[in-house]
């Protein structure tokens, strides 16, 4: 069964959409850390994970945040921040290029999408995080989406 091209244009329009949705999510988290201290993040998720953990002490989400929140530093909080940024700021260029259709955003996009997916991976290979699988198929989709819709710009060959 073939897939209408509209379709998977549609898709790939819906894709980078949300793409673009998660760098501002990304870029917010990334100022949050950099403008809130590590001493106040720490009090804000024993105020929300108290009456959890008090019920249920081996509470799987909550015993997580706070251990989290526990092993902040200055210097994690630091590149967490930046990382967060700068992460998101490079995904809402390309997102930008990519709705402009700019032939240069289509390579930049997959090769930036190839490094991201390879990183997810290492650190899958340390959290075991079942997120960065799922972040990661996401971004296998997309990727091929933008070859996809790359290719099916491309003018053609002349004769």
């Amino acid at each position: 069964m073939k897939i209408p091209e509209n379709r998977i244009h549609q898709t790939f329009e819906v894709s980078i959409l949300l793409k673009g949705a998660h760098a501002l999510i990304e870029i917010v988290g990334g100022l949050f850390f950099y403008l809130v201290s590590t001493a106040t993040i720490l009090s804000w998720v024993n105020l929300l994970t108290r009456e959890e953990l008090t019920e249920d002490p081996r509470d799987f989400v909550a015993t997580h945040l706070l251990g989290a929140a526990q092993s902040l530093t200055g210097a994690t909080e630091n590149f967490y921040a930046f990382y967060l940024i700068s992460h998101g700021a490079i995904k809402i260029a390309l997102v930008l290029g990519l709705l402009r259709e700019k032939p240069l955003a289509y390579p930049l996009s997959l090769a930036a999408l190839g490094v991201f997916i390879l990183y997810q991976l290492y650190r899958y290979s340390y959290t075991h995080a079942p997120a960065l699988i799922v972040l990661t198929v996401f971004d296998l989709v997309v990727c091929w989406l933008v070859w996809h819709e790359w290719r099916h710009r491309a003018p053609a060959p002349r004769a």
